[in-house]
């Protein structure tokens, strides 16, 4: 991996598990209101798109108000872990990040495997703005 494509890398690592981070905080009605909703639709590119783990897709618009109508809905227990997090395809500007997002909510836990398109953005939190995301359930939550 050459550098410049290492630092690719590195700033799309530190924004998904950034944006993980604010997710909980979000989602935290303890937390919610030290959140800045700002920083996330910095990251969500133009033409986001995403494909939810029940297979529907999402257009930018539908993402962010699915996250802005989601705030404060989880209890103080409400956990995300990143894990497995890896580089795929990538050219000087445009990179594929592979993960494993880790969710405890309610006291259930589920898994889902996740890929995302991120481009570099000079004005998104880390560099990096979200392009595309697909997430597919590896451990669908329990009941």
């Amino acid at each position: 991996m050459s550098t410049i494509n290492a630092t690719l890398f590195s700033k799309a690592s530190a924004e998904v598990i950034d944006l993980h981070r604010f997710f909980v905080n979000w989602f935290v009605p303890g937390r919610a209101d030290k959140v800045d909703f700002d920083r996330f639709e910095r990251a969500m590119g133009d033409g986001l798109s995403m494909v939810a783990p029940d297979g529907k897709v999402l257009d930018r618009a539908a993402v962010v108000d699915h996250v802005r109508s989601s705030r404060a809905t989880c209890d103080d227990g409400f956990a995300i872990s990143i894990e497995d997090i890896r580089p795929g395809w990538q050219s000087a500007d445009t990179i594929v990040v592979f993960y494993v997002e880790a969710q405890q909510r309610a006291g259930k836990h589920s898994r889902r495997q996740s890929s995302a398109v991120f481009t570099t953005s000079s004005s998104a939190p880390n560099g990096v703005e979200w392009r595309h995301l697909h997430e597919t359930w590896l451990q669908v939550p329990e009941r």
